[in-house]
């Protein structure tokens, strides 16, 4: 099985050096000397990593055969991609692997089904879960503690506790109509 574990950014000075946007819990073993990644698109690889370093927060990669600024730059935009077994398991047990989420059941803590995750989209600030629902409709959740409360691997779904209107846009309007309500009652 394939995972994307960084995708390459700018080149960094003149000697090859390029930057990368680390897309793995796991950057220790993903993106050591000497692994060798497939890339996307797959005439730029494979490439093997012959050095890495942080420098200034960020993950600075030199691959074998990458000498100068202008080869490190073709590298730009490329995604680096790990074969991984696909029993492996990542070693944090709160943490997961793409294709271990996909197409899991989402329901709320009340047991109300909301949809399917149908794509995990990677952003810099946190991770959403992209979910289809029923009608072919499709609602973004981050994925954090405070909203996705629990996966259940072995039930094959997603527990979320989602704020007023993050699935379901009449849930803010209703909750607002209340509240006024409420007052105007109050007021009487």
């Amino acid at each position: 099985m394939q995972l994307v574990v960084a995708r390459i950014g700018r080149a960094h000075g003149i000697k090859g050096e390029v930057t990368v946007e680390v897309r793995t819990d796991e950057p220790e073993l993903r993106l050591a000397p000497g692994a060798v990644l497939a890339t996307e698109p797959a005439a730029t690889g494979p490439l093997t990593i012959e050095t890495g370093r942080v420098h200034s927060g960020r993950l600075l990669l030199r691959f074998e055969g990458v000498r100068d600024r202008t080869a490190a730059e073709a590298l730009r935009n490329t995604l680096l991609i790990a074969e991984i077994d696909p029993e492996e398991l990542p070693e944090d047990e709160d943490e997961y692997y793409d294709h271990q989420l996909m197409d899991l059941d989402v329901v709320t803590k009340d047991g109300v089904e909301v949809g399917r995750i149908t794509e995990i989209s990677h952003l810099p600030s946190q991770d959403l879960f992209i979910v289809e629902r029923a009608d072919g409709s499709e609602v973004m959740i981050p994925f954090v503690e405070e909203i996705v409360t629990e996966i259940d691997l072995e039930e094959q779904r997603a527990v979320i506790d989602p704020p007023p209107g993050l699935i379901d846009d009449n849930a803010v309007i209703a909750s607002s109509r209340d509240a006024s309500e409420g007052a105007s009652e109050e007021e009487a």
